[in-house]
């Protein structure tokens, strides 16, 4: 008698939710029948101009084949743009899996002003980022940035760089913003450790473990959803830095901190009259980008599966 009050108990449910999931399915219809048809129509327009010679104008575009693909592989400025953009996506994701990481615990414990501290580190990832480009410009520029003259104070006037203008540093100098982007890691990490049960660094420390032990041996590889995570939106994040490295450098100088963005930015005005290599150049980005997002859902669908 029980066994079938539970097998139809579980029928009702099965069909409310299906009515439910109707109901939504229907009211997000028109918007996403509107966002599909521009999406699709851009996506295809991209694709069909990449095996063409285009014009500004887009009248009368000649088939070329894979010829525009063959320009941007052969092009070693695109291979150096694509490094600089793994750069700046991997100083992220070492900046969101360290400090953001770190912040994330000490902020986790009762202290005070614990919500300004929050704010405090989660603020300069809501900004513009123009706002912030303009104003690391401003402290990494050579005679009057703030860096050099704190160096130059501390009397350590030898160690004044040119940050922003030498090749050799411009990309690590542009990178360094990361240690600052670290509000969303930092709100990820605060959003799991309140899952973890403090009887867990308790144990650990009665067991002998001192702090950075439970840290980093016994903290850290609980949340290594947390990680992928981080990872995979931080990767995907720098392929969306073009503000900021063109604000601060346009890529220079020399191109040595060219990145995928202002490449593509950079070939539409260099292209001559052949707009189908910025479409191809921009189709391998896509594709680079989906592949990361299919990993990404892979492995949500893997962690799911073992939950």
């Amino acid at each position: 008698m029980k066994l079938t009050q539970s097998k139809a108990t579980k029928k009702t449910y099965r069909a409310l939710h299906k009515n439910n999931n109707k109901a939504g399915y229907l009211f997000i219809a028109p918007l996403l029948i509107v966002f599909a048809c521009f999406l699709l129509y851009s996506f295809y327009f991209l694709f069909k101009n990449s095996f063409h010679f285009v014009t500004i104008s887009f009248k009368h575009p000649r088939f070329v084949g894979l010829n525009n693909y063959k320009t941007v592989l052969q092009d070693a400025a695109f291979y150096r743009s694509m490094l600089n953009t793994f750069l700046i996506s991997f100083a992220n994701i070492f900046a969101g899996l360290t400090l953001g990481y770190v912040v994330a615990v000490f902020l986790n414990f009762k202290l005070r002003l614990k919500r300004f501290f929050h704010a405090l580190f989660f603020v300069p990832s809501m900004l513009p980022i123009a706002l912030m480009a303009a104003v690391f410009s401003s402290m990494l520029e050579y005679k009057e940035g703030t860096f050099n003259q704190l160096l130059r104070f501390l009397g350590m006037g030898g160690l004044t760089q040119r940050w922003l203008s030498d090749p050799n540093l411009a990309i690590w100098s542009v990178m360094s913003v990361s240690v600052f982007l670290i509000g969303i890691p930092i709100m990820y990490y605060t959003a799991d450790l309140t899952t973890i049960s403090p009887s867990v660094m308790e144990a650990a420390t009665i067991d002998g473990a001192k702090f950075h032990q439970v840290l980093f041996l016994v903290l850290y590889p609980m949340l290594k959803n947390t990680h992928k995570t981080i990872i995979i939106s931080m990767l995907l994040g720098g392929f969306r830095e073009m503000e900021r490295v063109y604000l601060m450098t346009d890529g220079g100088p020399g191109g040595s901190t060219e990145i995928i963005g202002t490449y593509i930015y950079r070939a539409t005005r260099s292209a001559g009259s052949n707009l189908g290599i910025v479409s191809a150049a921009a189709i391998i980005v896509l594709l680079i980008a989906f592949a990361i997002s299919f990993i990404q859902m892979k492995l949500a669908n893997r962690t799911s599966a073992l939950q």
